[in-house]
């Protein structure tokens, strides 16, 4: 099938697409490369553009924009949407997604990015949220239902994007038997609020007894994110703690205001709460896709991993606990050392949040069935690490 990439109205490139199989096997003209999916670029050899680097690229970035392998009851999913494998979704809606302005559009096809895209125009929700979120659920019927941004969604957790009065929200569940995921979202928005680091809301809500994380989309239709994963693929890799002044660097060469300030922040919040996961894809920057502007970094997102969730009997208590600098694991007692003035940090702004902690465990005990044993430790872990860092601040 020939094809064009788009970038909202901007066309990429032109491409011979196999549906079947989500590859691109021939490329025809690349039109505008600096329009293109930023992890393209370091690929692009303007003298040979079917270099097959490229094109694995290519088919690579295509094919990660649907839902990964891993996500947690993948099989079930697929069986209730009636089909084989995550990346048939792909071609439903053009490959179209909430993250960015990026689609299919077929080569003598007449469609506008204005007539189809996700942020102007509502879709059909509900059949895709119940066979993702729910324990029990029909087949999907309607064709309809296939045709949303659920299908470009990224990560292990059962998720889906509904529409509540107007504004695109993201649903995520906890993963496998484990609850807890949803409640760290929302108290990593709550010391992130109280502290003034930049961040995406997220409020609890519940699904058919399941209590979910609720937050709001951060981009909007001209803008886009781009992952620090992406980033990094542009520059030289050295060590975590190199690469990290690196990207730091990049990000002021962009005029991203107080960049050091807002990476240090994230890493304040992954120490006070545990944040097992901040790999590459969960950071990055806002990009304007008409002007290709870097705007700011991205607002904190994805904290769900946190607290030591699979580590919280009485003997565990007293571990510090790994979190990632980049791509390499380290003790959060370690990467904290990268903010160069935690002084500047109001700890007492935290008074209270292990109470409201708990209080929040406790109002969604009857759905959750977390143990009060449970939830008094994951109380110690967090006000252990609050006090922590107030030792640091003191220092």
């Amino acid at each position: 099938m020939k094809c064009i990439l788009m970038n909202k109205n901007v066309e990429v490139l032109t491409a011979e697409y196999d549906p079947a199989t989500s590859v691109f096997t021939e490329i025809y003209e690349v039109k505008n490369i600096y329009f293109a999916p930023y992890i393209l670029k370091s690929f692009y050899l303007k003298d040979n553009i079917n270099d097959n680097s490229f094109r694995t690229v290519l088919s690579e970035w295509y094919k990660n924009r649907g839902i990964p392998s891993w996500r947690d009851k993948l099989d079930l999913l697929l069986h209730r949407l009636n089909i084989t494998a995550p990346y048939e979704l792909l071609d439903k809606a053009f490959g179209l997604s909430l993250s960015d302005q990026y689609w299919l559009k077929p080569y003598d096809s007449n469609i506008l990015y204005d007539d189809i895209n996700f942020f102007d125009h509502d879709f059909d929700y509900v059949e895709f949220m119940e066979a993702s979120l729910s324990t029990n659920s029909k087949l999907i019927t309607k064709e309809a239902s296939l045709k949303t941004p659920n299908n470009t969604t990224d990560g292990m957790l059962k998720k889906a994007w509904i529409i509540d009065n107007g504004t695109r929200y993201l649903l995520k569940s906890g993963y496998k038997n484990e609850i807890l995921q949803p409640f760290n979202e929302v108290l990593a928005s709550e010391i992130c609020k109280r502290l003034g680091f930049y961040h995406v809301e997220y409020s609890l809500d519940t699904y058919k007894d399941m209590v979910v994380s609720k937050c709001p989309c951060f981009i909007t239709k001209d803008t886009e994110l781009i992952t620090c994963y992406q980033i990094k693929n542009d520059m030289k890799r050295y060590d975590s703690l190199k690469d990290y002044e690196e990207y730091i660097k990049k990000l002021e060469e962009h005029n991203i205001d107080n960049a050091r300030e807002k990476l240090e922040n994230m890493y304040i919040l992954d120490f006070l709460i545990m944040n097992e996961d901040r790999h590459l894809n969960n950071f990055g920057i806002i990009r304007e896709v008409n002007t290709l502007e870097w705007i700011d970094v991205a607002p904190i997102f994805d904290n769900g991993q946190s607290l030591n969730i699979d580590y919280y009997d009485a003997e565990e208590l007293h571990i510090s606990g790994m979190g990632r600098l980049f791509y390499e694991v380290k003790p959060f007692d370690e990467i904290i050392k990268v903010v160069k003035n935690l002084n500047r940090i109001d700890i007492n702004k935290l008074d209270g949040i292990v109470t409201w902690y708990d209080d929040l465990l406790h109002k969604y005990q009857h759905l959750t069935k977390i143990s009060d044993k449970r939830i008094e430790k994951l109380c110690i872990l967090l006000n252990r690490q609050i006090n922590k860092l107030k030792k640091l601040i003191n220092i």
